[in-house]
């Protein structure tokens, strides 16, 4: 008997752009599909997986979430990605469906080869890649802070190269994805929402659909069922690294601050506010275990805003820590982030 390939879904976007969100509105909403979900955090500590396992859901099974932290799926392929997916297909009782929620900081393309491995292609198919893009960070800028000046720049001197390692990263995404969705569209007006779509549209392939959502919130049968068989379309997704038989993060770093008990989360709050307002620093997010509090404190900051709220309740044999990842550009400085944390 012929074994029923498992479709694979691949949710890429950049950090803090709303993926950890999406995922959590498909375990809540997918329709009797038994999900088995892989994911890939850039830090020692899987904050994602963690706030997945607290969703309550049913489809939120222990054993279906898989993490792989301290690397990126798309460096470490043969090493860590190829035996989980095999032993998340050669469970007894099979998944309906993978997801596969890469790190904000990771190539989407070296992972989407992968699925071209014989062992792998016999048994998978690439469903669809979904970009999900932070819509207000698009129409601050972010990824082109001066597009009249580099326009200058390079009609002076075409030979520079004067594109920053998170254009590459947001251009690659758009480039590998089948669908894309233009997330926290709460805090768009319907102005900014047409420009920020008609500046993402015009960096995607031909045919390929943007959708604006907020929290995540689409129909699960949207997201799950796109058909694409990527594994036999990557040449036509193209990459701005794929000339390179190999790629580092050499751009970007990641630690992990460990402070005490929080005395208030207004006071974790500024102090993170004020670590993001750091040249280099692109997000930080993490645990904090707030005095007085039987609830344990989820903090996600990127950009200009800031989340913190109550998740779930400590378990009884549970360390009750602080930790906080810091993710940035290559050269933070440390020993400023770890100050003003502690200040």
């Amino acid at each position: 008997m012929l074994l029923r390939k498992i479709p694979v879904t691949v949710i890429t976007g950049f950090l803090g752009a709303g993926k950890t969100s999406l995922i959590r509105h498909l375990l809540e909403n997918a329709g009797g599909r038994r999900l088995a979900l892989v994911i890939n955090e850039f830090g020692d500590i899987g904050v994602d997986g963690e706030i997945l396992r607290g969703c309550g859901d049913e489809t939120c099974s222990e054993d279906d979430l898989v993490e792989l932290t301290n690397g990126c799926l798309c460096c470490t392929v043969a090493d860590e990605f190829l035996p989980t997916l095999e032993m998340l297909l050669d469970r007894p009782e099979p998944v309906d469906h993978i997801v596969i929620e890469t790190s904000g900081l990771a190539l989407p393309k070296p992972l989407l080869k992968a699925f071209q491995w014989p062992e792998v292609k016999s048994r998978t198919t690439v469903d669809g890649v979904i970009a999900v893009i932070d819509g207000p960070a698009v129409s601050d800028g972010m990824f082109a802070s001066d597009p009249a000046e580099l326009a200058r720049l390079r009609e002076k001197d075409p030979s520079l190269d004067h594109d920053s390692p998170l254009e590459e990263l947001y251009e690659d995404q758009l480039n590998s994805a089948d669908l894309v969705i233009i997330s926290k569209q709460d805090l768009m007006d319907k102005n900014v929402q047409r420009d920020v779509h008609a500046q993402v549209s015009a960096k995607t392939r031909d045919a390929v659909q943007v959708l604006t959502a907020s929290h995540g919130k689409l129909d699960a049968n949207i997201i799950l069922g796109v058909g694409a068989a990527v594994e036999d379309d990557l040449d036509n997704r193209k990459s701005h690294h794929d000339d390179e038989e190999d790629h580092e993060h050499d751009d970007f770093e990641s630690f992990i601050v460990e402070l005490g008990v929080v005395a208030e989360p207004e006071i974790l709050a500024k102090q993170i506010e004020n670590v993001l307002s750091l040249e280099g620093v692109l997000r930080v997010k993490g645990f904090a275990d707030v005095e007085g509090k039987p609830a344990r404190l989820i903090v996600q900051g990127v950009g200009r805003r800031l989340n913190h709220y109550y998740d779930r309740l400590w378990n009884a044999d549970e360390d009750r820590r602080t930790q906080l990842v810091v993710i940035g550009l290559a050269g933070l400085d440390r020993s400023a982030i770890e100050a003003t944390l502690n200040n």
